[in-house]
């Protein structure tokens, strides 16, 4: 990912934590809380992916299970272990690692494991491929992936819905159908919007039996190795 993606997260590191406590964001808080009950083992090693300052890393860990933190912001990872022992809680490891660097860690080690955003940072679609192989590689054979990114139809309807005056160019609804680059004027910075259906191709052949939830205002995709 780029210096850009890097240098935002840095800045944004106290935001991130407290973004979810937003009255907007309780969509996705709970909601991505109700899948990871859902769909994550009872008990195991969870590797957050993007992880951020750790919010959902701490859930998990209040809940007992061991937790491996992975960020490319190091602002973010230090906001994490200094709320983390704030909580009275330890995670098992904070590595300082863009998603794209999933190589360097063993294979089938981890019963699950959260990628939570670096998908849609990561404009080129073979390193986005790899970074789903990768998943796969370091889950064990049962383990279990969620994944999550921004959808470009989901997108569409919360904009058509809560600011329709912008949408009234045809032109402009047209685009979300396709996939969308953003950047710091558009939302994020260095981002990509794919649409659901181009989204769930890409995860047969890394690997992962692929099942897609139309939740947290988008589709989610579980996947499990094969």
């Amino acid at each position: 990912m780029s210096e850009t993606v890097k240098r935002y997260y840095d800045d944004s590191a106290e935001r991130e934590w407290s973004r979810l406590d937003h009255p907007y964001s309780r969509v996705e808080w709970l909601s991505t809380l109700r899948l990871m009950d859902r769909y994550l083992p009872e008990t195991g090693h969870i590797c957050d992916i993007g992880s951020g300052p750790g919010r959902y890393a701490a859930e998990l860990l209040q809940q007992g299970y061991r937790v491996t933190l992975m960020d490319l912001s190091v602002k973010a990872l230090a906001l994490a272990e200094q709320e983390f022992r704030k909580l009275g809680l330890q995670a098992e490891a904070y590595l300082c690692e863009d998603a794209r660097n999933l190589h360097l860690l063993e294979a089938d080690q981890f019963e699950g494991a959260l990628v939570l955003g670096p998908l849609y940072h990561i404009l080129e679609e073979e390193q986005r491929l790899q970074v789903i192989r990768q998943t796969a590689r370091i889950l064990k054979a049962d383990g279990v992936a969620l994944f999550s990114y921004i959808n470009s139809w989901g997108v569409l309807k919360a904009g058509v819905t809560e600011f329709s005056e912008s949408y009234r160019d045809p032109e402009q609804i047209y685009g979300y159908l396709q996939e969308q680059k953003l950047d710091e004027n558009r939302g994020l910075p260095k981002a990509t919007s794919p649409s659901p259906l181009k989204r769930s191709m890409r995860f047969g052949p890394a690997g992962l039996t692929f099942f897609l939830t139309p939740e947290r205002k988008a589709f989610w995709p579980e996947c499990r190795p094969r």
